[in-house]
């Protein structure tokens, strides 16, 4: 019984925080975002210290390398990265009380919709440390409360992070109002199966990691989920295309720039009637990508490249699996389509609707798989790795949605606000109005409305 009340205690401090935090200033909150900011930055090697730990934990426990990619906060400038994310979510605009309708129902009688929070939100994520100062920063600048559940791997590392952030809380409590119960940490699975029962109190969850943990969760719970299962991304070769080092730098930047990352593609479709085709397959070999062909594709590849059949990099695709899983890793399944409906049908198919992209040169064409794809992101000629909350310049991102309600693609302040209704009155009741007994008529004329009748 004292476990059962002690996650009670959580969701309920939580519901109470986020119902102050969203009466606080965006002035306060963006402030005390300064201040966390400047905590983690200058305790950097603390933190690299215990995130060190955890990278020689996981080499030792044998963790895949994408994982280890995803765990190092010190490698291609993540952290500094990570840093310039939570200034830049401070710079964004408030994203509370803004006005997003302003209706006369009658004189005197104005109905406002306007974005408040969401709530209380409870976060899994997986290897990623530096996910929880997204996420921190993100939810006190939407006026959220968080729980946040970081993976074990990355536990030391996540000790650290979440003892600065709390210590600032804490010691900033006075100054500006918001409670330390604003972020709270839990460590285990079971704090997580015990918090998905909570739905009186938790409002929105959010996991961040593979497809089992997202279904796990989806499986496990009544309250809302958002987020995305497998990043299989595609990119589509259109006939009307010239093999160039401007497109073939895209697909190696879509495969090898980041292939642990969600957004990497891990399936190529090219159109049977592209000329020089082969070229992208030679691109991806020399870059140490292995290329899982389709046999007919194989058999027109290695005719064209002979010398090419005893290559490492060349194998054999599963088609059973290839094309609806994560690589992660320096391979791309190949298959031949004969036209762009068929590249779309295949994606709509097998694709996890997190980020597409056609390469081509015709712009009728282009906008026509623009179109037709379901996923949250569609590109054209350009790098699917572009799918990312500090690239959109959200900042940074809660995580991405594949959903196709509230929040899609990658999710920033936006997609952490919901809005409600305000009618302000001056005595009205419905009993005067046509449909409740009286005889009054509504008016319901919109109005316009200015930046100033945003809250603060």
């Amino acid at each position: 019984m004292s476990s059962e009340r002690n996650y009670l205690a959580i969701a309920t401090q939580s519901k109470k925080a986020a119902n102050i935090l969203k009466t606080v200033s965006n002035k306060k909150r963006c402030e005390l975002l300064y201040k966390i900011h400047d905590a983690l930055k200058q305790n950097a090697s603390l933190i690299e210290e215990a995130n060190q730990k955890d990278l020689k934990e996981s080499i030792s426990n044998n963790l895949s390398s994408a994982l280890i990619k995803r765990l190092d906060l010190f490698k291609n400038n993540k952290f500094d990265i990570m840093l310039q994310g939570i200034e830049e979510v401070i710079a964004l605009e408030n994203p509370l009380g803004k006005v997003l309708m302003k209706r006369q129902l009658d004189e005197n009688l104005t109905l406002y919709k306007k974005t408040v929070p969401i709530g209380s939100l409870l976060v899994i994520f997986e290897s990623r440390p530096e996910v929880i100062a997204n996420i921190v920063s993100l939810a006190i600048k939407s006026g959220n409360a968080c729980i946040l559940k970081g993976g074990k791997e990355s536990i030391n590392t996540f000790k650290i992070m979440a003892k600065l952030i709390n210590d600032t809380l804490v010691n900033n409590f006075s100054e500006y109002g918001i409670p330390k119960e604003s972020v709270q940490l839990i460590e285990t699975r079971d704090d997580v199966n015990q918090l998905l029962t909570m739905d009186d109190y938790i409002d929105l969850v959010i996991p961040r990691g593979s497809n089992a943990l997202v279904k796990r969760i989806k499986d496990m719970t009544k309250i809302p989920v958002l987020g995305h299962a497998d990043g299989i991304c595609s990119i589509y070769l259109d006939e009307h295309l010239k093999a160039s080092d401007k497109f073939t730098k895209i697909v190696i930047d879509s495969k090898t720039n980041y292939p642990a990352g969600c957004n990497a593609v891990e399936t190529l479709l090219i159109n049977k009637k592209l000329e020089n085709w082969d070229i992208f397959l030679k691109t991806l070999i020399d870059a140490k990508v292995t290329v899982h062909l389709m046999a007919d594709v194989k058999k027109s590849f290695l005719f064209l490249n002979p010398d090419l059949a005893s290559s490492q990099f060349v194998a054999d695709v599963n088609e059973k699996e290839d094309f609806d899983k994560e690589f992660l890793s320096f391979d791309i399944a190949v298959k031949f389509v004969d036209d762009v409906k068929e590249a779309i049908d295949h994606i709509n198919q097998h694709s996890s609707k997190h980020t597409d992209c056609i390469l081509t040169e015709d712009e009728k064409t282009a906008k026509f798989f623009l179109k037709s794809i379901e996923s949250s992101s569609v590109y054209w000629n350009c790098s699917t790795r572009f799918a990312d909350g500090f690239r959109y310049g959200f900042g940074t991102e809660v995580g991405i949605s594949t959903a196709k309600i509230h929040a899609r693609g990658p999710v920033g302040l936006d997609g952490l606000v919901t809005y409600q209704y305000q009618i302000i009155g001056q005595g009205q009741i419905a009993g005067d109005y046509l449909g409740s007994g009286g005889e009054k008529q509504f008016n319901h004329k919109d109005l316009d409305f200015t930046e100033e009748e945003n809250d603060d």
